[in-house]
Formats: structure tokens, sequence, C-alpha cells
């Protein structure tokens, strides 16, 4: 077998910024970035120390970097601070406390806004709210919320006493609720009654109910009066916010944190099935979150940005709240779903707000192509100046209708990969300096050692397939999986001998040395001893004007070992005849554009796929479809479980 994941896929367009935007950009040339980008490698202590000292901090650090106990880094040893103070006070005290920090949209169209000192002045009472309630540094708080301005107050006034906050999506259920409190021990909830979503309230108080009924630890439920339904009532336990906050003080003061103490826990997806609790700490973490922000979004005084992330992700951590207040950054958050109250919606409010920053996921530029040009077109998006992508590879395709039909051509797109486990962003364009090319995480971030290896630990050739693993720790790494040393050590680190940080991706780099991240390793398609990525095959489906969205996965095969399924949704213009035409169509079309080799064995047509509530399409329940099994991996993040029953009922060619 190939110890090399094979490309098939070729991509040679390239988009230049526009002398306007690389004018004003923060970094506008290849030479000062590699200059940069050299220095952080070889000289971390210095490049991240100086990048550091832009932070307030309360207590100077005496050392930038200690890796002897790796894989486990030390950042900033000896430095106290504060992210609540770090986003929220150093802005007042400099004079800007009057300057916007949050424009927030609901569902039903109430909107809030919010300035630094107002901002500041919410997340103390909250803090002295929970302070009240006998939370207390170090203790587990779990934040199961909407996307109101109280989920970003709640994570701030955590971090503001030292409390570790556990954000779990609003749309997980009841069981992965009390799977992550018991985990985490967390000893304290914060969650709302419901929140909207698609015109309909989705029931969150009702939840914490059932999963804390038998957590004895838990003596706090923190409840946000947001869609006014009855709820239940555990007297003693149960605190409406509204309450509580009642002649409450507005100033508290920051809880001094050593760079190394944890600042939360996010748990991701195990192939166990166990959630990992994912571990980041204070200092590393906020100068990755800063530091990206800054130079991937080109963040620029008068900017207004938007992140349609939930806070439940580790984007919407980073990139919602943590990065753009630390840079004092203007930005809107949203509650409800891209298509509530309609298909337009979110274009509705890039023109109301003049939002110039947009940052989504390729799983909902899909779904804009799929809905069509119209929705876009009836705006005014003149506003916007930076678009990105965030989640998984976006295929061209759909790159090219984002750059054309959103950013009027003239945008730069930031194609970003990261992960939970990262902190921050690591591959990306830098938009002042990069001919981007559709599809293409491009360069490394500073401070980011990237290679591609094969099997034994080889870094392989341009144009050739393989692992993407990191080299060098970085500032906002994961410290360690929660309660699970060993885990951490065989998940991340154990392959190749402990020397690299191992992604799970695969990756290959062209001629030009830019990054292709070619989706996940479990993933990769092995057809007669040829192991190809399913990034490619898909976005060769996608490339058909037949098809807005598609998912491959493998089945066993008796003659080739494994064989391609490909499960499509086409567009509406499709002839409606079950999809067998489509599909012989689209099995010619993929070995047209990217050989024989990569052909579907088979190709399901569906309205649908079975995607995550965040928007992440769930492949290992494909997986189980394509080869006929009974599915035993847990559903309950499905957004419709009834997806499954179509996709296994579905015509198949």
């Amino acid at each position: 077998m190939s110890q090399s994941i094979e490309t098939v896929l070729t991509e040679d367009r390239s988009f230049p910024p526009s002398d306007e935007f690389r004018g004003a950009a923060r970094l506008a040339d290849r030479s000062t970035y590699e200059q940069m980008w050299r220095r952080s490698i070889d000289d971390p202590e210095g490049f991240f120390g100086e990048v550091a000292r832009e932070l307030p901090w309360l207590e100077p650090f005496t050392s930038v970097l200690d890796w002897s106990g790796a894989p486990v880094a030390r950042w900033f040893d000896g430095g106290k601070l504060n992210v609540s103070h770090v986003c929220l006070d150093q802005h007042v005290e400099a004079g800007r406390g009057g300057e916007v920090a949050l424009i927030w949209e609901g569902e039903p169209g109430d909107e809030r806004t919010f300035t630094y000192a107002e901002l500041l002045a919410e997340v103390c009472r909250f803090a002295n709210v929970l302070k009240a309630r006998g939370v207390s540094k170090g203790d587990r708080v779990a934040i199961y919320m909407p996307m109101i301005p109280e989920a970003a107050m709640a994570m701030l006034a955590c971090a503001r006493i030292g409390a570790i906050h556990s954000v779990v999506f609003g749309g997980f259920s009841a069981q992965s609720l009390t799977d992550r409190i018991e985990d985490g021990g967390c000893t304290a909830v914060i969650t709302a009654d419901g929140g909207w979503r698609r015109g309909s309230i989705l029931a969150l108080k009702d939840a914490v109910d059932e999963a804390v009924q038998d957590q004895a630890q838990v003596h706090t439920v923190l409840c946000v009066r947001r869609t006014e339904q009855a709820v239940a009532w555990s007297e003693g336990r149960d605190v409406w916010l509204h309450e509580a906050l009642d002649g409450v003080s507005d100033e508290c003061a920051p809880e001094p944190m050593d760079a190394e103490d944890v600042l939360f826990l996010l748990y991701t997806s195990g192939s166990t099935g166990k959630p990992k609790g994912i571990v980041h700490t204070t200092g590393g973490y906020i100068v990755g979150a800063y530091l990206s922000t800054r130079y991937v979004f080109d963040l620029r005084p008068g900017d207004t940005y938007w992140c349609t992330a939930d806070v439940g992700w580790i984007t919407g951590h980073s990139y919602i709240v943590y990065g753009p207040l630390a840079n004092g950054a203007r930005m809107v958050m949203y509650e409800g779903a891209p298509n509530a109250p309609h298909e337009g919606r979110f274009w509705e409010l890039c023109e109301k707000h003049r939002v110039s920053i947009f940052y989504t996921a390729p799983t909902a530029i899909r779904a804009f192509m799929k809905w069509g040009d119209a929705h876009v077109e009836k705006y005014d998006l003149s506003s916007l100046r930076l678009l990105g992508t965030v989640g998984e590879p976006i295929n061209p395709a759909a790159w090219i209708w984002y750059r054309e039909k959103v950013g009027g051509s003239r945008c730069p797109i930031v194609d970003t990969w990261w992960q939970t486990e990262t902190g921050s962003i690591m591959l990306t364009p830098l938009p002042g300096m990069s001919a981007t090319k559709p599809g293409s995480a491009m360069t490394p971030f500073f401070g980011v050692d990237a290679a591609i290896l094969d099997e034994e630990g080889n870094e392989v050739g341009h144009g050739e397939g393989g692992l993407l693993a990191i080299r060098r720790p970085w500032p906002s790494m994961l410290r360690g999986i929660w309660g699970d040393e060993e885990r951490y050590h065989d998940t991340y680190w154990s392959r190749w001998d402990g020397r690299y940080y191992m992604a799970g991706d695969g990756a290959r780099r062209d001629a030009d040395g830019n990054f292709w991240i070619m989706g996940r390793v479990d993933d990769v398609l092995n057809v007669s001893g040829h192991r190809l990525s399913t990034m490619e095959v898909e976005s060769a489906l996608v490339s058909h004007e037949g098809v807005v969205e598609a998912a491959v996965v493998a089945r066993p095969d008796d003659l080739t070992g494994e064989a391609i399924v490909a499960f499509v949704i086409p567009t509406d213009e499709v002839a409606d005849d079950g999809g067998l035409a489509l599909g012989v169509l689209l099995k010619a079309h993929v070995a047209a554009e990217i050989g024989k080799l990569a052909r579907p064995a088979e190709i399901r047509v569906s309205p649908r796929l079975p995607k995550t509530r965040s928007g992440k399409i769930m492949r290992r329940l494909l997986r189980a479809i394509a080869a006929g099994e009974e599915i035993r991996q847990d559903t309950t993040t499905l957004e419709d479980p009834t997806i499954l029953d179509e996709l296994r009922t579905g015509v198949k060619a």
C-alpha cells in the first residue's frame, strides 16, 4: 500500500488582493511575512514575548516557552493576567469605553447593543452573581445557552473570577450535556429558558433539568429569561439571572491568573464515542487568539466583524468572544439560523450593520448556493471587504461562488484550517499578501511549523498527499485532555514517537508550497491500493452544475478493497427522475475530472445529508449506511434524525 495519499485534484486559478486592499493591509508583502514567520519559528521566545507584551499583564512573565515537559508546553511562566481584563478593562481604561463592542440581533428581530464600558459592567455584575452563589477560582461551570449576549457575558464572567467554563452547544441533547457536566465535575450550570431557532423554541432549561437530575454536585442552575415559556423550577438550586442581578455591583476586580491556569474546557468528539475535554490555558490561548484575529482578518479601526459560528464551538470562543474583544473590535452576533426568518437573513444583517468582515462555514456557503443567487443580490453588500471560511475544506466551486456573489469579486477570502485542539488558526492566507487559490489554506501562521509526512514520519514531496503534523509548540495549543493524560498522549503524540503533533487530517502542498487540506485521515479512501482523499472526490462532484453538496465515503468491496459511495444533494433545476440519470452523469463526470480510479461505484441522490446542528456532515453515519450496517453511533447531535431512514431507502445509481 502506498505510504502517501494520492492527490488527483488540480486547481491552478489564483486571485491576488487588489492594490487598494494591499495598500491598507496590516501585512502586504510576502517577504515581510516570511521574515516574521521565520523569526516566530527560530526565535519563538523573542517573537511571542513581544506579542504577549502588547497585552495588559497584571504581573510580567519571566519566561516565554518551556518545552522540557513535552508534549505539554508551558507558555509565559511567572506571568499573571486575566482574560476578561484583556478583553474589556484595557479598552475602557484607554478611553475607548464608549465604542461599540457588540451588536446583537435575535431571530425574531429584537436588537441590543453594548459599548465596551456597558459590556464590562454587565460582565462584572454577572461575575458577582456567580461569586455570591459560591462559584470561585478553579470551579467548573457548564454553559448551555442560545446565541444571546449573556452567553458571551457568562464566559467572560467565569474568566473574570477564575472559574473554568465548559460551553456546551445548545443543540446538544440532555445526555450529551450530562456527559460533559459529569466528566468536568461542573458544580454550576448557566442556561436560558429557551432560544429561538427557525421560528421554534429550543427548550434549554428542560434539557438542563434532565441533565442534572443525578448530578448532586451541581448546586446552582442560573437561568436567563429569553423565550418566557413556563419551565420547571427547583427552589434553592435554580435562580433567574435577572432577579439575581438586582442591586448587584457593577465592579468586580479581575482575578490574577497564572498564565498556565486553565481558562476553559471544550469537548470534542472522540473515535470511541466518549467526548474529549480539551484543556486550554490562559496566557498562551489569549496570545494566539489575539494575534491571529489581528492578522488573519486584517482587522482595522472602523471594521464591523461578524463570525456566524456558535459560542458552543471553538470558533465561537476564539473568533466571536476572545480574539475580537482582545483587539477592541466591533462585532455582530446573531441568534438564529441563516434561513430564519428568510433565506436572505445573513445578507440583510450584513447590509443593515455595514459588516466589513464576514466569517462562515463551507456548509453554510453551499446552502446559500442552493437557495439561489437572488437572496444575495437583493442586498447591498458593498461594505464587505474580507470573507473567511472555517470548519472543513471548501471545494473550489463554492469558493468561487462565495467570491463572486457575496464578495463582488473584490474581497479576498481567508480559508482557515485549525481545530478545537489548536485553539487558534494554524494555516491561512494572509489577505494583504496572498494570491489565494480556491480551496487552499495556503500558508502557516506565525509560530506554526507544519509538515506533511508519510506513515513512517518522512516528509513527502510537493504534490504528494500525506498526514498533516506540527513540529513545534505554539502558544494556543491544548495542554491536555481533562482527567486523561494517557489519552492525550495516545491521541495526539503517539505516532512518530511523540516528535510531532498529529492533526488527524490529510494534506498536500502544491508546487508553490501552499497547503491543501484533504479531509480527515479517517475518511481516506483505499481503492485498489490507492489512497484517495474524500475531499477531492467531493470537489469533483460539486463542480457539476447539477450538484449543490456531496459527501463521499468508502464501503468494503471484495474486488477493490474499498468502493466509493457518494451521497449528493441535487440543485432544484435537476429533473425529478429519482436521481438515476444524475447518478450516471456524475460517475462519468468524476472520471473525466480526476480519473477513472476515483469514479464512484454508487451514487445516492438525496435532498439532505445527515448534519449536526452546527452544520457538519456526520460521515461516520454515512459509512454505516453505505455498508448496510446497523447504526450504533450516537445520533443525538443530528439536526434531524429522520434523514437516516431517507438515506437508507433512497435511489441508488
